[in-house]
């Protein structure tokens, strides 16, 4: 069980580390991409809720990555595991720097499967933090 948390914190400590660039570097959209299972659906924060697969959110990332989004980076806070057999969940905090000003809070939540050993993320989404909905405080430090 130890070693299965941290297989999965490795994979959320990959999967922020992956999404962080610089005017003059890129994300690690292979190591991104690499942690989720075949079919992996991904909901972000604006509502209405929509489902997309790897491949659309990596689109979009690398093109607000030329654009209007310059730098970005996310620093893993706190994180909660709960495993039981082969299946898991997973909230990470984190705090989220954009254009090197724009600071903000959000937790990611994960689904994982274990299969021939390997953790993989099945499906992700996420939420930022704002006034009426503050991170909860044991996603907001490191354990």
């Amino acid at each position: 069980m130890i070693e299965d948390r941290k297989a999965i914190e490795a994979i959320i400590a990959r999967q922020f580390a992956s999404l962080a660039w610089t005017p003059g570097t890129s994300g690690d959209w292979s190591a991104f991409a690499q942690d989720f299972f075949p079919g992996a659906a991904l909901f972000a924060a604006g509502r209405p809720a929509k489902s997309q697969n790897v491949d659309d959110f990596l689109t979009r990332m690398k093109g607000l990555a030329q654009t209007s989004l310059g730098s970005f980076h996310e620093e893993v806070l706190g994180v909660n595991v709960s495993i039981f057999g082969n299946v898991a969940i997973a909230a990470a905090g984190c705090r989220i720097t954009e254009n090197d000003e724009k600071v903000s809070h959000g937790v990611e939540m994960m689904l994982l499967i274990k299969e021939a050993g390997v953790w993989r993320i099945a499906a992700q989404a996420w939420d930022t933090e704002n006034p009426d909905r503050p991170m909860p405080d044991n996603l907001r430090t490191r354990r």
